[in-house]
């Protein structure tokens, strides 16, 4: 299933009907908090979670689902059809653009990445699975575990994600990185 798709649906449903992520999260029976990390692609909720976020989002289970497990062969994404994603507001400022959307059950998910001068990732964390970047403007740096990777425009680093690592920008001018995900 394609996670992140699903997670920007239920961003998208909540703002669509002008709700808090107070409200929606209440009215399913979870924490704000929990919800959140669903909307940034954080954390996956269960079934059962799923379900009453649908019913909290006015929503059948079914529609919020559709299409998430189709597989073309080939998926066009036009530049005007990204879509900006905060992941973790409260740690990173980084904003993700979405390279492509329309494919479930893919192994890769790819992103640009606008890093604004000053910010990134305050905090390191792990996940599973593989990571590439390359930045495309500006600098960056990357600490992953006691390492700490500083790079330019062209260079590009590929690792093992389960390591915690986070990205940011100590400079003055704003940097753009594109990251691919491999999931595990």
């Amino acid at each position: 299933m394609n996670l992140v798709e699903l997670s920007q649906r239920i961003k998208q449903r909540r703002l669509d009907l002008d709700m808090s992520l107070e409200e929606v999260a209440v009215a399913a029976g979870q924490t704000r908090s929990w919800l959140s990390k669903v909307e940034n692609f954080r954390i996956t909720p269960s079934l059962p979670a799923l379900a009453r976020v649908a019913e909290a989002l006015r929503v059948s289970l079914a529609t919020l689902l559709e299409g998430l497990d189709s597989k073309p062969q080939i998926v066009l994404t036009k530049k005007k059809d990204r879509k900006a994603i905060q992941r973790d507001p409260q740690n990173s400022d980084i904003i993700y653009h979405t390279l492509t959307t329309g494919r479930a059950n893919r192994r890769m998910s790819p992103f640009i990445l606008d890093i604004p001068a000053g910010g990134g990732r305050s905090v390191s964390r792990p996940h599973e699975g593989e990571e590439f970047l390359i930045v495309l403007g500006g600098k960056v740096t990357l600490e992953y575990g006691k390492e700490t990777f500083r790079l330019e425009e062209g260079d590009s680093l590929y690792f093992d994600a389960d390591t915690p690592h986070r990205l940011h920008n100590p400079h003055k001018k704003a940097a753009q990185v594109m990251c691919v995900f491999l999931e595990g």
